[in-house]
């Protein structure tokens, strides 16, 4: 009983059965309305249904995981492919939570395809591990042409509203993005709780929230990007290479680092996409 405190009765249940999930979703161009054309999932992972909250041409999908949490051992994988002239733009309604691996290990994989002239902003809420977790996550973006990109990621090492630390477990995470088949993004990294790195000026700096936003697409004037940092203030780092704008934060503080993001993506989004950028209700329930 000990192992399980502090997990609802659900994620308790999931210790003895692991979940294998996956979800497929595909969007597509329909005259000028982006519509989701294919939606299927195995496990426990769904999107209910398509939402427009600014314009017919930006399907909004809200991507669910019922169990609320995942236990070592469970395994989830989102595939999502945008059509030609398509616009994506993929959330989730909460945190998610990497509990204990009690002996297994647990992972995600994301797998996103984006063809000519279309666009995919993937922002999930941030992700918490707690203790124990043994954690793999490994992102591939594959953008085709002149399509776009914005994504966000907010790592949370504990909770520490509750004051609790990531003293023990592992976190492993890889992203790529590769245009036309050229890799353009590459970043690999291994958290351990115990290891020295948690603490180090080199890693976390003792810090428990980490935030990296990706943005490929328009290459930001110097102008712009002098904007961007002024507005971010001294909190967050933006960095601008030829063909990724990077924008990271670390702190202690998830929402902090919510806001932080959702500041640069707000900026970022007329500049990328011709949009402004209107916070969605579900970030704000």
């Amino acid at each position: 009983m000990h192992l399980m405190t502090g997990l609802t009765p659900i994620a308790q249940s999931l210790l003895r059965n692991h979940w294998q999930a996956r979800l497929s979703l595909g969007f597509a161009n329909d005259a000028g309305t982006t519509r989701l054309v294919e939606r299927s999932h195995v496990g426990p992972l769904r999107v209910q249904k398509a939402l427009y909250p600014e314009h017919p041409s930006v399907c909004h999908a809200i991507v669910v995981h019922p169990p609320g949490g995942v236990v070592g051992g469970d395994q989830l994988s989102i595939n999502v492919q945008v059509g030609v002239d398509a616009a994506a733009f993929i959330c989730t309604p909460g945190a998610a939570k990497w509990y204990r691996a009690n002996g297994h290990v647990s992972g995600q994989t994301v797998r996103l395809e984006v063809a000519a002239g279309a666009s995919m902003e993937w922002l999930p809420q941030e992700t918490i591990f707690f203790n124990d977790a043994h954690v793999v996550l490994d992102s591939a973006i594959d953008l085709q042409g002149d399509a776009t990109y914005i994504g966000c990621d907010i790592l949370c090492f504990g909770r520490t509203a509750s004051g609790e630390r990531f003293n023990r477990g592992i976190v492993r995470q890889r992203n790529t993005i590769r245009r036309d088949g050229k890799l353009i993004w590459f970043e690999q990294g291994r958290i351990d709780g115990a290891d020295a790195v948690m603490h180090s000026p080199l890693g976390l700096a003792g810090k428990t929230v980490c935030a990296t936003l990706l943005a490929a697409g328009t290459t930001l004037s110097p102008t712009a990007l002098t904007a961007l940092r002024e507005a971010l203030g001294p909190l967050a780092g933006v960095t601008q290479t030829k063909t990724i704008l990077v924008v990271r934060h670390l702190g202690d503080s998830s929402e902090v680092a919510r806001s932080l993001m959702m500041q640069a993506w707000q900026a970022l989004r007329p500049l990328l996409l011709a949009r402004d950028g209107v916070i969605p209700r579900i970030w704000n329930t």
